[in-house]
């Protein structure tokens, strides 16, 4: 996979105790990868990074991405080949809560990245990993493309428009011979071991678990979900073009900005997923309290363009929707039937990107290809 660039490489990642940076992990240290992960603390108990005794596998430190010196100290002994900044405040009604926190966690976290990048000479590849909600979202029924404007109403989704601007004069000011740099956005990311508050999904688990029924805060809404192994396959073929320098793309790729998202048939209400939830979780289809009220601002229509990936990257999505939810149920049903002891998850979580993997190679998607190459 991905031209076996992350083999043997040294990858520094920040944010990989959350929900998608241990999965990414998880995939850097199957693909053979070095992995030094720097994240504040483990966000929820429980945990993907816990439940998979990530600790064991990588090089783990603790460290706050605004405390610039311990940030750059860790990444300069830790000398990647290729970097990942995955961490943020990453919740929309939290950002209301603690709005100085969000801005200064996702814009001068990412500042502090980059310039600890720029004390790291040997450092190839850096992918900046923002979000979907960095677009001034005006509910329009097309997708958001990569040059539409950037902001938000909400503390969080005005921070990820920040980050990315602050990326992007990073980019051209000071790594025009560095390292290859670019931004991904992506959103409404489902699978196993998110137990992050105010998620459709951790909500669910969480309560059918415990034998209690789900509130639906806003089920009409609707949303591109997608499988978190999916976005992560975008990111990892980016940055393993980004690190061999390939230039046969038909696209300058270093210094841009990427969506990955399903694609454009797949927008799916919030009563969608939890029925489809509720198919592999047999005894919680009636047990949903459909209430339908929002106190505070959230977009209920947000979608993707993708082509820009699929012109310049050859990428595109690999499930569908029904396969994403079928992904998502049965990690968190191995996960609470307990069958299994210490590295049960991990070998879980390995055995579903392996079959992610499979399924990419069945459908021809380039990244996977090129493993054959």
């Amino acid at each position: 996979m991905f031209h076996s660039v992350y083999k043997g490489r040294r990858v520094f990642v920040t944010g990989h105790t959350g929900f998608k940076g241990s999965w990414l992990c998880a995939w850097l240290v199957s693909l053979g990868a070095e992995v030094t992960g720097y994240s504040l603390d483990i966000p929820t108990t429980p945990s993907h990074f816990e439940a998979m005794h990530l600790a064991e596998h990588i090089h783990d430190i603790r460290g706050d991405v605004r405390d610039r010196e311990h940030l750059v100290r860790a990444m300069q002994e830790a000398k990647p080949d290729i970097v990942f900044h995955l961490a943020a405040q990453a919740l929309v009604r939290l950002s209301y809560d603690k709005p100085v926190e969000t801005f200064e966690a996702n814009i001068l976290g990412t500042l502090n990245v980059l310039e600890a990048v720029r004390a790291c000479p040997g450092v190839g590849a850096v992918v900046c990993i923002t979000s979907d909600k960095c677009y001034r979202n005006d509910e329009q029924v097309w997708g958001y493309r990569e040059n539409d404007h950037l902001g938000g109403y909400d503390p969080y989704s005005a921070s990820k428009g920040c980050a990315e601007i602050v990326a992007h004069s990073y980019f051209k000011s000071f790594f025009k011979d560095g390292p290859a740099c670019a931004t991904v956005r992506a959103g409404n990311v489902i699978g196993g071991g998110d137990w992050a508050l105010d998620r459709i999904v951790p909500d669910c688990a969480r309560a059918w678990a415990r034998n209690e029924p789900v509130l639906i805060r806003s089920p009409h809404a609707t949303r591109p979900w997608q499988l978190v192994l999916e976005p992560l396959s975008g990111y990892l073929w980016l940055g393993a073009l980004l690190f061999a320098r390939d230039h046969s793309r038909p696209f300058e790729l270093s210094g841009e900005a990427f969506n990955f998202g399903p694609g454009a048939e797949v927008n799916n209400p919030v009563s969608d997923v939890v029925r489809g939830l509720a198919m592999h979780w047999p005894g919680f289809e009636s047990r949903m309290d459909m209430n339908q009220e929002m106190t505070r601002k959230e977009c209920t229509l947000l979608k993707l363009c993708c082509d820009k990936a699929l012109a310049a990257l050859d990428w595109k999505a690999t499930l569908d929707f029904d396969e994403t939810i079928r992904y998502t149920a049965e990690w968190y049903q191995r996960y609470y039937r307990g069958d299994g002891m210490k590295t049960s998850m991990l070998d879980f979580t390995l055995g579903q990107i392996r079959a992610y993997a499979n399924a990419a190679e069945m459908r021809n998607q380039a990244w996977i290809a090129a493993g054959k190459d």
